[in-house]
């Protein structure tokens, strides 16, 4: 499978790149890009415990948030690509900062991280483009949220409008479950969202799916499609999480799948952008479920998602350096083809006790994972304590990867491979995958 873009006289690829963020997604990214031929060193900011022990990568204590810090590491080193991994730093306008000191970002401003910033924003963009997706009502007081609520008397999807970590969405079973997350979100309870404002939303039925569009503000590049698993319960049940894992290429799309996609959501979103004079340059993450009537946007990210990341990283091919910073510097028609290896990749994350509640932290992480072409360990939620060790500081710890031909293989690999790690109180599902495995 190959992810085509047009060809013409091709720009050379970044020799020095720094990623951005300490999370699971970024340890795949930095393994990913330090891959890739003329790139001769990757640094990550603040980086995690797994961060140096990734050939070429080297770990700089360079908090997210520091864009002053960042930009002088980025002059010091001569730095020709910036990739920024989270969330939180694109809708402070990161990107923008760099930009403007003629630094090539993959990552959109702050303007265009609206998509993920404000879910009221980005279901206002989708209504007026025709993108599909559900009936919403945003609100912003309690009384207006629950006289909405009660106005169309049935449990709806309740979501916090801002930033809030991966939580801040209820999917609703009953009036009253529905009337508590409203309470929640006014108490202020998700952080950046600060209980300023929610959305309400019909709630809709079938399987999801993530597709991801590498765009430099007028073309875009497709991604196979990856499923993850968010609850964290055996056969999808229990609390939501930040995901346990996740595979690829999802058989929910086929190639017709992924072209609608691309004709009836990603286009359309594009154009939206650039009708607001917005020059988005990064990815474009549409979480998707797959109605019967088609498929139908749940949100967006302006980022990659955690863990299809890390699925998918060892996936892509040697010129994904060179396409990030084409997208980078609005000039995908002169990138190589993106190369997609043959056959698929499962994930399997290895959370701490408590997890997505109050969790253990400072448990020593053991084991040796010998890694290679077809198995990965992706640190996420570690550090380096002051002895050496590598201990546990996160919710979600380690990401096992494997590849294979076929999927009951890639996962066999992936749990075999995390029976070589521990440490006290390591959760994760056995059943990640189960839509596709067959033992």
């Amino acid at each position: 499978m190959t992810a085509s873009a047009p060809q013409a006289s091709q720009i050379p690829g970044p020799r020095r790149v720094l990623v951005v963020g300490g999370g699971g997604r970024e340890n795949s990214l930095a393994w990913a890009l330090a891959r890739c031929p003329g790139v001769e060193r990757v640094w990550v900011a603040p980086g995690n415990g797994g961060t140096a022990a990734l050939a070429g990568c080297e770990t700089l204590a360079i908090a997210e948030s520091d864009s002053e810090g960042l930009l002088k590491a980025c002059r010091s080193r001569e730095v020709d690509l910036v990739v920024v991994g989270p969330e939180a730093p694109l809708a402070a306008g990161l990107a923008d900062r760099l930009r403007a000191a003629g630094l090539p970002v993959f990552g959109p401003g702050a303007d265009g991280a609206r998509l993920e910033a404000s879910k009221q924003w980005a279901k206002t963009l989708m209504r007026e483009a025709g993108i599909p997706t559900a009936g919403f009502w945003p609100a912003t007081s309690r009384e207006q949220a629950l006289a909405a609520l009660e106005a169309q008397g049935r449990p709806l999807v309740v979501k916090a409008d801002g930033l809030a970590a991966g939580k801040g969405v209820t999917v609703a079973e009953t009036m009253a479950e529905a009337r508590a997350a409203i309470e929640e979100i006014f108490a202020g309870r998700f952080g950046e969202s600060q209980g300023a404002s929610l959305v309400l939303e019909e709630r809709t039925e079938g399987p999801e799916v993530s597709v991801f569009a590498l765009t430099d503000g007028q073309r875009m590049v497709l991604l196979p499609p990856a499923q993850d698993h968010k609850r964290i319960g055996e056969g999808d049940t229990g609390p939501n999480t930040g995901g346990m894992g996740a595979y690829a290429p999802a058989p929910l799309l086929d190639a017709d799948g992924l072209a609608a996609v691309r004709r009836l959501v990603l286009e359309p979103t594009l154009a939206a952008l650039q009708a607001r004079s917005i020059d988005y340059r990064g990815v474009i993450y549409a979480g998707l479920m797959l109605t019967a009537d088609g498929p139908s946007v749940i949100e967006f990210n302006c980022r990659f998602g955690d863990p299809e990341c890390e699925t998918l990283m060892p996936l892509l091919g040697p010129e994904l350096a060179t396409v990030l910073l084409a997208c980078a510097n609005g000039r995908l028609d002169r990138a190589p083809t993106l190369s997609i290896a043959a056959g698929c990749s499962a994930c399997v994350i290895a959370a701490a006790e408590g997890y997505p509640g109050e969790i253990r932290r400072g448990d020593v992480v053991e084991g040796d994972l010998a890694t290679g072409d077809s198995l990965q360990l992706f640190h996420a939620g570690t550090r380096r304590a002051e002895d050496g060790r590598c201990v546990t500081a996160g919710g979600r710890v380690l990401a096992v990867v494997a590849q294979a031909d076929d999927f009951d293989t890639a996962f066999e690999r992936a749990y075999r491979g995390l029976e070589r790690v521990r440490f006290n109180g390591m959760t994760l599902r056995r059943d990640i995958g189960h839509q596709v495995r067959t033992r």
